[in-house]
């Protein structure tokens, strides 16, 4: 080969392939929910029956302190698959319909990067982001040309369905990005109780489903929500959906082993925001931002960890990245990989992260920043005039309407003026007030832990290059 001359352009290309024979244990599988608090056995709920999750724990990683950046479907995601807080991709809202956010052409996703990288990609189910080519993917596998589309809830026909992308005998590695709907709110009629309309999209016709019902006075009612009876029966529907999501965690990872994969891929399960309830979903409290998050690397000599480190969704894409043998550039993401922690308990220097939330709806002007630290959480409404806007699903939610039926005047723990109308700051003591209801921002005792945390968000704002930014000179 000596005189040839090779183009720099393919030698890049080269240096950024994986070796294949190396690359037998990075295959990765990522499995995204739609609206899943921790309401998990592993994460200390007695009622739910979800035995595959806890599995996946106990073979790998739970994180305990895991957040969205943003509580909304589309604006999160585009998050997951780019490492970029939201205000960055400018997928500040939901994709669909009038909505009709787009992330910028100039951003640089996950599956660009892996199939860039030598990864043959496939993405099945909830996709919610545009546009396509700057997410895309090699393969849409839930709607093959000549085949009926498969449900999105029922991830149990969503593994036979990615059967043939696992099971192919290619030599590449392969990333496989698996997204639910459930449990995601739903329209649909409730085959249960057909006089009244399903609200998480439960019944009995999902083939490879057992539908588990639960009843409305065994399950547990968050802090965060009214102790009511359409409480109750809302929260007994969620978790039906939540065991649909269990069992069909257990056959997708039933094909993976018959697949032969199991034991040498990267396995991720998380949800993209909290749950379908008002002072969860599009709020950037606790119950919103605080999800699952359980990672089982094959390279992992220690079981069953269950680590502390703060992490969040910019983080999925660089720890990705870095399991693949992907190179990327410092500065590159806001996130930064947390593959080293997933044997530690405690890791030092993970103690901090940053929420960033714009639009739900194209209707829901609400921007948000965001510091949570271990002990204190600053909540910066850069559109605090304005009442704080309800997603339709929510306003819509039997558990909503009950409390405007009675006149209420508190909403769980908190008044309802102050989950309505919020001030420009708000600073929470999480350990004396997990609760997030005595707003410090005005405390004298607080001055000096508020100051701090106020000028922290207005650097993140600044380093991760926030529009928003604006308001500090203009306002």
């Amino acid at each position: 080969m000596s005189g040839v001359k090779i183009p720099w352009r393919f030698l890049a290309v080269l240096f950024l392939l994986p070796v294949f024979g190396e690359a037998a244990g990075r295959n990765i599988l990522m499995v995204v929910t739609d609206d899943l608090g921790t309401d998990l056995g592993c994460y200390g709920n007695r009622v739910v029956r979800t035995p595959h999750l806890d599995r996946l724990a106990a073979e790998g990683t739970r994180f305990t302190h895991a957040f969205c950046t943003t509580a909304s479907c589309s604006a999160s995601r585009s998050v997951i698959l780019s490492g970029l807080h939201n205000h960055a991709t400018g997928q500040y809202g939901h994709q669909h319909s009038y909505h009709n956010f787009h992330t910028f052409e100039n951003i640089r996703t996950l599956p660009v990067l892996l199939a860039g990288a030598g990864y043959r990609t496939a993405r099945i189910g909830k996709f919610h982001v545009q546009p396509e080519e700057v997410y895309r993917f090699d393969e849409v596998l839930d709607r093959p040309p000549g085949e009926k589309p498969v449900s999105d809830r029922n991830m149990a026909a969503m593994a036979e369905r990615a059967r043939a992308f696992l099971s192919r005998d290619d030599p590449r590695p392969f990333f496989l990005y698996f997204c639910t709907s459930d449990p995601h709110r739903s329209g649909s009629v409730n085959t249960h109780h057909p006089a009244r309309p399903n609200r998480f999209g439960n019944g009995p016709n999902y083939a490879g489903i057992r539908e588990r019902v639960y009843r409305a006075e065994e399950v547990p009612v968050p802090a965060f929500l009214p102790d009511t009876e359409a409480t109750r029966a809302e929260l007994a529907e969620y978790y039906q959906a939540v065991a649909r999501i269990d069992q069909g965690m257990g056959r997708l990872l039933e094909v993976l082993r018959e697949a032969g994969h199991y034991d040498d891929t990267l396995i991720l399960f998380l949800s993209d925001n909290g749950i379908a309830f008002p002072g969860s979903k599009t709020t950037l409290y606790e119950p919103g931002m605080r999800l699952p998050l359980m990672v089982r690397s094959p390279a992992q000599t220690r079981r069953g960890v269950v680590c502390g480190g703060m992490v969040s969704w910019v983080d999925l894409a660089p720890t990705i990245l870095e399991f693949a043998g992907v190179s990327f550039a410092a500065g590159q993401f806001h996130g930064r990989s947390f593959l080293s922690m997933l044997e530690q308990s405690s890791p030092s220097g993970w103690d901090e992260v940053h929420a960033s939330h714009t639009f739900h709806e194209v209707t829901m002007y609400y921007p948000m920043r965001v510091v949570r630290t271990r002990q204190h959480k600053c909540i910066l409404n850069l559109a605090h005039p304005l009442p704080f806007p309800f997603a339709s699903d929510l306003e819509e939610s039997a558990t909503w309407r009950a409390v405007k039926a009675r006149g209420d005047d508190r909403f769980g723990p908190r008044a309802l003026s102050a989950f309505l109308q919020r001030p420009r700051y708000e600073l929470y003591d999480l350990e004396r007030d997990p609760d997030e209801v005595m707003n410090l921002a005005d405390d004298p005792e607080h001055a000096a832990v508020f100051e701090r945390l106020r000028e922290q968000l207005r650097v993140f704002q600044e380093k991760t290059g926030d529009p928003w930014v604006v308001k500090y000179r203009y306002e």
